[in-house]
């Protein structure tokens, strides 16, 4: 399968999409790994978390245009960086896809989420009640998943630990499109920070993605 979705942000940031159709075998294929990252899919083998964590590495490939190792980490608050190359990435997945986002120039988040009613049973959680009621009955499902999406992409943005949806990522009231922004803050210490997130919905999904 080849890249399902890309969309170029500005002259060094874009994301694209992956619809995972192969099997695992074939995503591993196309893959260099060294023996730390060969015992950690080892571990993973037979689920669809394999599916996704060798999908986003064959995507991120793809998008850096290179045959040569990646040595892609992951931090200690759980964010995946580039050891020897220029960009800041975020990587996301669910269901069928994966999604990656790259920039040489500053910090990203991306998050991507197969769209369904269970969010409502939840918004409670990651929404406070003023932005509760700025949600429309109208597109109230798609809504809930663009302010998840929102928080979810500046976390990964942001990338450290014990950040609450709820009480330190506030969004501002938006009117939901098939795309569109939406404008948020960063509440947490010492941390003032602005962002205007992006959504697109494709098909059945919901991208969230923002460059801070």
């Amino acid at each position: 399968m080849a890249i399902a979705y890309r969309q170029q942000i500005d002259d060094d940031t874009e994301f694209a999409l992956w619809k995972i159709e192969e099997e695992a075998d074939e995503l591993y294929k196309q893959l260099q790994l060294d023996d730390t990252e060969k015992a950690y899919t080892k571990q993973l083998s037979k689920s669809k978390r394999y599916l996704h964590w060798l999908g986003t590495r064959v995507l991120l490939r793809k998008m850096l245009k290179t045959e040569e190792y990646i040595d892609c980490k992951v931090d200690t608050h759980g964010k995946p960086y580039l050891v020897t190359l220029p960009y800041h990435i975020s990587l996301s997945h669910s269901f069928d896809y994966a999604a990656v986002m790259i920039s040489k120039s500053g910090p990203v988040g991306i998050d991507i989420e197969q769209i369904k009613q269970k969010v409502e049973r939840i918004a409670d959680k990651f929404l406070r009640p003023d932005e509760m009621a700025f949600i429309s009955e109208k597109n109230k499902i798609e809504q809930l998943y663009v302010c998840w999406c929102a928080k979810e992409a500046i976390y990964k943005c942001n990338g450290q630990k014990e950040v609450s949806f709820a009480d330190n990522i506030f969004l501002k009231p938006f009117h939901f499109e098939g795309h569109g922004n939406v404008d948020a803050r960063l509440l947490k210490g010492e941390k003032n920070i602005d962002y205007q997130v992006n959504y697109l919905q494709y098909n059945d999904y919901m991208i969230g993605y923002v460059k801070e």
